[in-house]
């Protein structure tokens, strides 16, 4: 009896995960006491970091979640950090939080919309380079204002319904009856050629759709979590936060489109293939029907829809509320219009957001760890000890290089705080400044508040320094946001989008795996990444 017990508990933990998996992980909450009370909490604490980025590197294993979240348990129950300073954090990034739960959910009631435009760029665009920075654009733009990850999950389900009416209709099968899309077995001869063509063409659009969402996720507050994170560190409003990072995301956005275009006319890495003629028609038909089918109901929430999204752009740019309070007008604004009125229906828009903001969480519970135990201080007192241009591109390239590996929110999250820990150290050595240095610098990070305005009763010289150190800072967040954002393109561990598409539905049927994906992005990994780190050293 006791084995079946201790058998069904081992099955239970973790789930499917591989059982070597399983391991690691016990492994490691029996490692991290004998560590604690052995080589002491500064070790312990890297030890708890290093596994804590395996868990995120391994996310398509199991879900970062569950064996993050243990080990976060145990770092407080060791006493690394404690559930105050981790309700601190929380409570510090509770922006980020209602932006998770309240905008994702918003433009959930959005997809209808979205997959009307990219369905007319899919069915009515014929050049292959075209309609790739079509949708390189449409998701580099609609990144920019909601929700990478919705964004992706749009193109996703656009790609997933046409790959299956053609599937079906290449195996002789309806719409309405059951069919393995990951079987070719039943698929006509005459049709195995062009389905292949096909599964070509569909990976090289998500690939190019998934990219765009990082050329236009860096460019505004609201385009990756990470963003708002900086932003709310910088006490940066919408506008201002495109602003200070233009210098760097408009030349990566060129560079990237431009990228988009050499590889489809040269057929490199994997991409070029073509949309064969006779797929084209019978999705187009297919298209046609199912639009007039939708009637004028159909039509009147697709204008409500687009009508909404007029209205997201404007709230953000002029910042008329908090990112997450404009997001539940949204989900106020288009269930009321459109006759979302049961609790089930709306559900269904929270379920994509809510695992990743319980993760963002456990990040925050890590963060807790690495502040309470001073972790970073010597990286970030040896990145710091640099002067100007040298420093900058520095910071990118760390913040890069982590991203590519583990998560770039987690990355972001913890530079930006650590280096504003810094600066507050910083402006409590100078004379003068008439508050405490953290005082000081809530003022100074108050998007209420003109820098300006806050140093006027300073002597001239203390002001200055005031102004100058901050100004300093402005450009390392940037160098913090498009080193976490850009080079992060290189696998899907970094980029929350990529992960999404390559765990989701359409990527087996696709046969989009982990080595085809990162082969497909490499090309924009390279020039992205080399043309983000020229943009920090010559134009900051």
């Amino acid at each position: 009896m006791q084995q079946t017990f201790l058998q069904s508990l081992g099955t239970n933990f973790l789930g499917h995960a591989p059982k070597w998996y399983k391991q690691v992980i016990l492994a490691f909450l029996i490692i991290n006491p004998i560590l604690m009370f052995t080589a002491g909490p500064q070790v312990a604490g890297w030890a708890l970091i290093a596994e804590f980025i395996f868990t995120l590197a391994m996310a398509l294993k199991c879900y970062p979640l569950p064996a993050g979240g243990l080990l976060a348990i145990e770092a407080v129950v060791m006493g690394l950090t404690s559930t105050e300073t981790i309700y601190h954090e929380a409570l510090n990034n509770f922006e980020v939080i209602l932006l998770l739960i309240f905008m994702v959910a918003g433009i959930y009631f959005m997809k209808e919309f979205l997959q009307f435009t990219f369905t007319r760029i899919l069915v009515r665009v014929h050049s292959k380079i075209a309609i790739s920075l079509m949708f390189c654009f449409a998701g580099a733009f609609l990144s920019a204002f909601l929700d990478a990850l919705t964004v992706t999950a749009v193109i996703i389900a656009v790609a997933y319904s046409f790959y299956n009416i053609y599937h079906r209709f290449a195996s002789g099968k309806t719409l309405h009856c059951e069919h393995d899309l990951c079987s070719d077995q039943a698929v006509i001869e005459k049709n195995r050629s062009d389905l292949k063509e096909f599964r070509a063409f569909l990976r090289n659009l998500m690939m190019h759709g998934a990219v765009g969402t990082a050329l236009g996720g860096v460019c505004t507050l609201v385009g990756e979590p990470q963003n708002l994170l900086i932003g709310g560190e910088m006490g940066w409003h919408f506008v201002e936060f495109f602003l200070e990072v233009m210098p760097v995301s408009m030349p990566v956005l060129a560079v990237g489109l431009l990228t988009c275009m050499t590889v489809e006319k040269f057929h490199l890495f994997g991409y070029g293939a073509k949309l064969p003629g006779n797929i084209r028609s019978h999705l187009l038909e297919t298209a046609v029907k199912m639009e007039e089918k939708q009637g004028q109901a159909g039509k009147t929430r697709l204008i409500i829809q687009s009508l909404t999204g007029v209205w997201l752009v404007v709230a953000l740019a002029f910042h008329l509320a908090a990112v997450g309070i404009i997001g539940l007008s949204v989900i106020i604004f288009l269930t009321s219009m459109n006759g979302y009125i049961e609790e089930h229906q709306l559900g269904k828009a929270f379920e994509e957001a809510l695992p990743f903001t319980a993760l963002l969480v456990v990040f925050f519970s890590i963060v807790a760890v690495i502040h309470d135990q001073e972790i970073f201080h010597p990286i970030i007192e040896f990145v710091l000890s640099m002067q100007g241009h040298t420093q900058l591109a520095a910071y990118y390239i760390a913040n890069g290089l982590l991203s590519a590996i583990s998560d770039n929110v987690f990355v972001a999250t913890v530079y930006i705080s650590e280096t504003k820990l810094h600066f507050i150290k910083l402006l409590g050595t100078l004379p003068d400044i008439g508050m405490s240095a953290q005082a000081l610098m809530e003022k100074l990070t108050d998007p209420h508040l003109a820098r300006i305005d806050v140093v006027a009763g300073m002597p001239q010289a203390t002001a200055t320094k005031v102004l100058e150190t901050m100004h300093h800072f402005d450009k390392l967040a940037v160098a913090i946001n498009t080193g976490t954002n850009i080079p992060s393109v290189a696998t899907p561990n970094g980029q929350a989008a990529f992960l999404f598409l390559l765990t989701s539905a359409l990527a087996p049927v696709i046969r989009l795996s982990y080595g085809r994906m990162v082969m497909l992005a490499l090309p924009y990994t390279i020039t992205m990444s080399l043309t983000g780190l020229a943009a920090v050293n010559y134009f900051l």
